[in-house]
């Protein structure tokens, strides 16, 4: 059963990653069409600026996911609704922390753009943009954290694909009709309202929760080590953005976003799957079964790692030729930037080898022990970043982001192997040299064929990709049949159960 929802947890996340990937990128490409780069990195600037926030919700939220799982595992109703009513207090709280927060932001950011814009474009900017944070605060987040800790991701992912593409529709009519960006961003807003607000008539009809007169005095163990962690997290996150902002302007802002539409898509493919199986992970935990979760989670590294390899090798490759296509005849910036490409790609990509031992980790409920590494990641984030971004501009900030990703993987990698699952060192190392090894023979390989195309159009792009993707698939996927063979044969075999199960 565990199996059986984990890959419906990861289909429909995947889709819904792929859904906003092409929505992401049709979106910003007709907003910088019709208002320019400079709006453009202003309304990514602001939804960055307001992503802060977010360090009050995301930190808590591992949390109350992790104290959820007994008793979704025992089926003890009252208390899931103690435990989603203190965390219904939380967010209520934070919805008006945000409300000071917006109000600070609209006095104080005006000032850091004041030479582009007028205020009052920008603060109706703010506050427009801000109306679905608020409405998923006190509506909808209790709801969405209980849907993934019941292993039901994929509900909440059908919301947000049918509110991503009705997005999607609406600003691209709205802005064929000549409609200023405020009009076009409150009809986005409008949207995803809906989000919040669908994710809670569907709780508490499916499964009778009812919080109104739930017990009052459940207390959230380890809110305040998972909120720090997160503050340090959001912190790193929003570094590169709040820096270029300060000191580059709002035209590096936008070159800046435009590669990170693309490695954000796929980021987010990567981590819909770890958090498909996240929940599966947390129940056997709650079980206490360590040996299925040694063997389950071993099996998962193989699939995932040999994913991740292919996914971000090609992505290495491909992120340069499809901005450059992506941004053609656009002239009020200098969107070719190759060595940024490279690593803001390889940053992410150590991201994307930390998440299943991070997910491990905070699914555990080791918020405390993983605390000082968030800070330690943030601050090297932020020097690094500062130091250099005077002499190398938008390069500084990158190696900030690259060496600040390495430091904490490292550590997350360490943890998860010394305290839950108990297993060797050596395992990470062999995982991440193997890695190393396959990106080191496929980038180039590309980066050779790539020379040999012309790249004018998406066509022609695509027909790169497909060819890089094939080199890929095939270094990757040989290498890892040849040296986990037992590993291969332990997918192979869940694989089997699952399309049974599914039959």
């Amino acid at each position: 059963m565990r199996s059986k929802k984990a890959v419906k947890n990861i289909i429909t996340s995947l889709l819904q990653q792929l859904v906003s990937i092409i929505c992401g990128l049709i979106v910003p490409r007709a907003i910088i069409g019709a208002f320019g780069s400079n709006v453009n990195g202003l309304v990514a600037s602001i939804t960055q600026f307001l992503g802060y926030i977010t360090l009050l919700e995301a930190g808590i939220g591992p949390v109350i996911k992790s104290v959820l799982y007994k008793p979704i595992a025992k089926k003890n109703k009252p208390e899931i609704e103690r435990i989603l009513k203190a965390s219904q207090k939380f967010f209520r709280a934070i919805s008006g922390i945000f409300v000071i927060y917006l109000i600070v932001l609209c006095f104080i950011y005006p000032n850091i753009v004041s030479s582009e814009y007028d205020a009052m474009f920008t603060i109706s900017l703010i506050l427009i943009i801000a109306i679905s944070t608020f409405a998923e605060y006190f509506f909808g987040m209790v709801y969405r954290l209980f849907l993934q800790a019941e292993q039901k991701t994929y509900v909440v992912s059908n919301i947000q694909i049918l509110t991503t593409i009705l997005n999607t529709i609406l600003v691209v009519i709205l802005i064929k009709l000549s409609a200023n960006i405020q009009i076009v961003k409150l009809g986005s807003a409008s949207i995803f309202v809906l989000r919040p607000i669908l994710q809670n008539i569907y709780v508490k009809k499916k499964y009778k929760i009812t919080l109104k007169n739930a017990q009052d005095d459940y207390k959230l163990k380890q809110k305040w080590d998972g909120l720090a962690q997160h503050i340090a997290a959001v912190i790193h996150g929003n570094t590169d953005i709040a820096i270029l902002t300060i000191f580059m302007g709002t035209v590096e802002v936008s070159v800046y976003s435009v590669y990170a539409y693309v490695i954000t898509g796929i980021k987010n493919i990567v981590q819909a799957i770890t958090n498909g199986v996240n929940a599966s992970f947390g129940d056997m935990i709650a079980k206490k079964e360590k040996e299925t979760l040694n063997k389950s989670f071993k099996t998962f590294e193989l699939f995932y790692f040999t994913l991740v390899t292919i996914v971000y090798s090609i992505t290495m490759i491909m992120i340069l030729p499809f901005v450059q296509v992506y941004t053609k005849g656009i002239t009020d910036a200098n969107y070719y930037r190759p060595l940024f490409a490279i690593l803001i790609t390889l940053a992410e990509f150590i991201w994307a080898i930390r998440l299943p031992y991070n997910g491990l980790t905070l699914t555990a409920g080791h918020f405390k022990e993983t605390r000082k590494g968030a800070w330690i990641e943030a601050g090297t984030n932020i020097v690094i970043s500062l130091i250099l971004v005077f002499k190398f501009g938008i390069v500084g900030v990158a190696i900030g982001t690259l060496v600040a990703m390495a430091i904490r993987t490292v550590e997350f990698m360490y943890h998860t192997s010394k305290y839950i699952l108990e297993r060797k060192q050596k395992e990470n190392i062999k995982r991440v040299l193997i890695i190393f090894i396959e990106t080191l023979i496929i980038v180039p390989i590309g980066f050779f064929i790539s020379g040999y195309i012309t790249m004018n159009s998406y066509l022609s792009w695509l027909a790169l990709a497909i060819i890089v993707g094939v080199v890929s698939c095939i270094v990757t996927i040989g290498i890892n049949a040849i040296i986990y063979k037992k590993d291969l044969r332990g997918l192979a075999q869940m694989t089997k159960r699952v399309l049974k199960r599914e039959n």
